[in-house]
């Protein structure tokens, strides 16, 4: 399990599109389809122990943020041909198993997971509804074998200062989890 943390990418930056399949319903979900909503995305998988360690309570809490008005997606970049536990198949089952209310998609090809800037599972990209980047991070600060509680404090304290327009948190750690597991000859620069 090799830490990985997020690249940190520069506050301001539009959210890139993309149009990726949703394996659990066989549709196609665009950026698009959120104009004008604040985004957040996700960049997750199904074996990776840090994601494990969050998914049931960032399952709540998106659910809590939809509610709210937040639109939420959760990608998978991982290659399935080396990681079969992160096929598209197997993301259904989670989704399934765990209650996801909001789409988890697909890139198959990882051109959305670099054009994002993605470096680990879990990596969290938040937009405001003009779908410019005001925070990239972690959840918390829980990983596996910490003792902190898992609470989503930092992401929470983000999204409500978008929905109650009060300043966002001048502090934004990195996420730190698994690094996404790239297709030979598919790693970014940033990759290391």
């Amino acid at each position: 399990m090799a830490k990985t943390p997020s690249t940190m990418v520069e506050l301001g930056t539009p959210a890139p599109d993309f149009t990726l399949l949703e394996p659990a319903t066989f549709r196609m979900v665009s950026r698009s389809d959120y104009e004008g909503q604040p985004l957040l995305v996700a960049f997750i998988c199904n074996h990776c122990p840090f994601v494990l360690h969050i998914k049931d309570v960032f399952a709540t809490f998106a659910h809590e943020y939809q509610e709210r008005g937040l639109a939420v997606v959760a990608i998978n970049s991982n290659d399935v041909t080396k990681y079969s536990e992160d096929h598209p198949e197997k993301m259904t089952e989670l989704v399934k198993k765990t209650g996801f209310t909001f789409p988890y998609l697909y890139d198959e090809t990882q051109e959305v997971a670099r054009a994002y800037g993605a470096a680990c599972t879990p990596d969290f990209f938040l937009y405001n509804a003009d779908h410019e980047l005001v925070y990239r991070g972690r959840f918390d600060g829980a990983t596996p074998g910490n003792d902190e509680p898992v609470t989503g404090a930092d992401l929470r304290g983000a999204v409500d200062a978008i929905l109650e327009d009060t300043p966002m948190p001048q502090e934004q750690l990195p996420s730190m989890g698994c690094n996404i597991k790239w297709k030979p000859g598919n790693e970014p620069d940033y990759a290391g």
